[in-house]
């Protein structure tokens, strides 16, 4: 595949990561503006500042100066140098100066006082990106009009050093705690803000999910509400769309393989899943077909007009629904008029008899309703097979049987048999419950492989399919077709299941040199609980060699029930978080509605056989069920497979519809995974 679900995700996180949100810009957006309002004011009142100590250092030098100039005027004079120290020194040890010194009139220094400047409490770091020098001043010392000495004052900038540093560090902290204000008080308001926002992007996920959601109130912002209005408006417009391209794939279906009478499948639907089956090369056939027809149904319409006849026919497909539920695969269709055909594929030729006694009986019981208009209501032929055999001898055949059952009384059936070889076979359910349980305990199960390729490049795999065979004691083999139905009934399923996917967990991507396998397993082992608890905790173990999964579900199994469907829905919920997902196998043959793609989501759907062999030219049905099919999961992005490829024409009419991969002969046979490993 492209990539996989590990990659994607990565992928997914890398841009969220390289991306930063509108609530994320704004909030930094904010903090920007303020930091930059910050920086200017402060910058501002800390130049005003130091121009402001720096001016009060070069007042105070020169007042100082000056005043000490005049007191020790008259001592200079009379030479009282002691007098002028003392005065002197009195004035400097107050500390606000670095130098004082007395120069008398022949330049020599007369009196000195010097500190050294060490500034206390202050970074060193901040006094050098600071330079704030010491003012000097001087003035004259007088003897009345004549000179005789200058006093030389230099501040001490120190403290000038200190009061800066306590003021600078009071705005900073004042406005780092604004700072934090804003942005706790600004993010909760641009939340509330944004929220319209958040949702939207909800409504936008909510729509490649392809569930449709719409704000019911709207933001008091103008632009907000009419991004959110616009917002729903697409919604809802998208929901219409989907629901017209399904309609129409739906309708594409209905016309070509459904009868609009009784809701089941038509003759030609009938007869293209039977070709499927008989024309599958590999299929080991076996199975049960029913002929059933409802008697006396012109006489009917006739006494009671159409609409009666109508609702027998309604009632008649009904009663054969309700029989053919429990088997898989089974195809029920209306072939003409009052003939019902049923086709129970993989089931045991042994079950014929209790099957049809069920039938008969369950029609009969059609006259108790007044519907009918006599008690003979209905007549059943059954073949019975276990070897390929073509359509039309089944179909023969059948007909023999109905017309010796229309012998035989009153809603009679009759069975006939067509054999190959039914000594090759168990006889009974107990002779395959042997079989299966001791080849499950002895693990004697194949795995064979078949590649699943991109059609539009039939070199790139997309993934490939396990096949489990069980392996005889003499050394032959059962296809899954023969002993899955048994695994069922006999409650092994989920332990056969189990052992195929411990197999496949052991394999190496980096070996099959492809990511991804897909593998058939059962609703009922999903259903299980502890077959669930199993595979929950293998698939969080498995190793990053180990290749992504997809499980692949029968359409017929996925929605046979409800609870089966909820089974699936949960299972692909918690595997997805591992990078696993699910899919569906023959679909289309159970003529279900395509809703509930929606729900179910699965990662693509493998379009039955029975459509890729009606593929004949550009205006067959199938070929437009199949592109209408497409459209509609390409918009949930489900990706469309189809199966059962044999000819270059159905690859080349594939590759113009845009369905998505293809599987089946004309890529290549199922072999056994150990000459697959061994060839790459």
């Amino acid at each position: 595949m492209e990539g996989s679900p590990q990659q994607d995700v990565g992928k997914q996180l890398l841009i969220k990561d390289a991306e930063m949100t509108l609530y994320r810009q704004l909030i930094v957006f904010t903090l920007l503006l303020f930091l930059i309002l910050f920086t200017g004011t402060w910058l501002a009142t800390f130049e005003s500042t130091r121009s402001f100590l720096v001016n009060q250092l070069e007042s105070h030098a020169q007042d100082t100066a000056t005043s000490l100039g005049v007191a020790i005027s008259q001592y200079a004079v009379k030479h009282d140098k002691a007098s002028m120290e003392s005065m002197i020194n009195a004035v400097f040890d107050r500390g606000y100066y670095q130098t004082i010194k007395f120069i008398n009139i022949d330049g020599k220094v007369v009196l000195e006082r010097n500190l050294n400047v060490i500034v206390e409490d202050v970074p060193p770091w901040f006094i050098a990106s600071t330079p704030l020098s010491a003012p000097e001043a001087n003035a004259n010392v007088m003897a009345g009009w004549r000179q005789v000495g200058t006093i030389y004052v230099k501040s001490h900038s120190g403290y000038a050093y200190n009061a800066l540093w306590q003021d600078s560090a009071r705005m900073a902290l004042w406005f780092v705690a604004c700072g934090i204000f804003v942005l706790l008080v600004g993010g909760v308001g641009l939340r509330l803000l944004l929220r319209p926002l958040v949702l939207v992007q909800r409504q936008a996920d909510a729509i490649c999910r392809r569930e449709y959601e719409s704000q019911e109130r709207l933001p008091r912002t103008r632009e907000l509400r009419q991004v959110v209005i616009a917002m729903n408006r697409m919604t809802s417009k998208v929901k219409e769309m989907f629901e017209e391209q399904a309609a129409l794939a739906e309708g594409f279906r209905e016309y070509a393989y459904h009868d609009p009478l009784t809701g089941l499948g038509n003759r030609r639907y009938f007869e293209a899943q039977m070709r499927a089956r008989q024309e599958q090369r590999d299929n080991i056939a076996e199975g049960i077909l029913f002929l059933i027809q409802i008697n006396e149904l012109q006489p009917l319409n006739r006494l009671r007009g159409h609409q009666a006849g109508d609702e027998l026919l309604k009632a008649a497909a009904l009663v054969l629904k309700e029989m053919t539920q429990p088997y898989a695969n089974s195809v029920l269709a209306r072939l003409a008029g009052g003939d019902f055909s049923v086709l129970l594929p993989d089931t045991p030729p042994w079950y014929a008899v209790q099957i049809a006694t069920d039938m008969a009986n369950s029609l009969s019981r059609l006259a108790v309703q007044k519907i009918t208009i006599s008690e003979d209501v209905a007549h059943i032929g059954v073949v019975t097979y276990d070897a390929p055999t073509p359509l039309g001898s089944l179909l023969s055949e059948a007909d023999l049987a109905l017309r010796t059952a229309q012998q035989s009384g009153p809603n009679s059936w009759h069975v006939r048999k067509i054999s190959e070889e039914t000594e090759r076979l168990p006889a009974g359910e107990q002779q395959w419950k042997n079989i299966l349980e001791e080849a499950l305990r002895a693990r004697r199960i194949r795995l064979d492989v078949q590649a699943v390729v991109r059609t539009a490049d039939r070199s790139d795999v997309l993934h490939l399919e396990i096949f489990s065979k069980i392996v005889r004691e003499d050394g032959g083999e059962f296809r899954a077709e023969l002993f899955l139905p048994f695994a069922e009934r006999l409650g092994l399923v989920s332990l056969l299941d189990r052992i195929v996917l411990e197999e496949v967990m052991r394999l190496d991507r980096r070996q099959l040199h492809v990511d991804a396998v897909a593998v058939n397993i059962s609703p009922t082992s999903v259903s299980d609980k502890a077959f669930r608890e199993w595979i929950y905790a293998a698939l969080k173990a498995l190793p990053p060699s180990a290749p992504r999964l997809a499980f692949e579900f029968t359409e017929f199994g996925a929605i046979h029930t409800i609870r089966n469907l909820a089974s699936i829905k949960e299972f692909r919920e918690h595997i997805q978080k591992w990078g696993h997902g699910i899919s569906l196998d023959h679909y289309g043959r159970n003529l279900s509605n395509l809703g509930y793609l929606r729900s179910l989501r699965p990662d693509y759907v493998k379009v039955d056989r029975a459509y890729t062999e009606e593929l004949k030219d550009a205006s067959s049905d199938s070929r437009f069920y199949m592109g209408s099919l497409c459209s509609v999961a390409h918009s949930i992005d489900v990706m469309v497979i189809a199966e059962g490829v044999e000819t270059e024409e159905q690859c080349q009419q594939l590759k113009e519809m845009n369905i998505d991969g293809m599987q089946g002969y004309a890529i290549g046979r199922p072999r056994p995974i150990a000459t697959y490993l061994t060839s790459n």
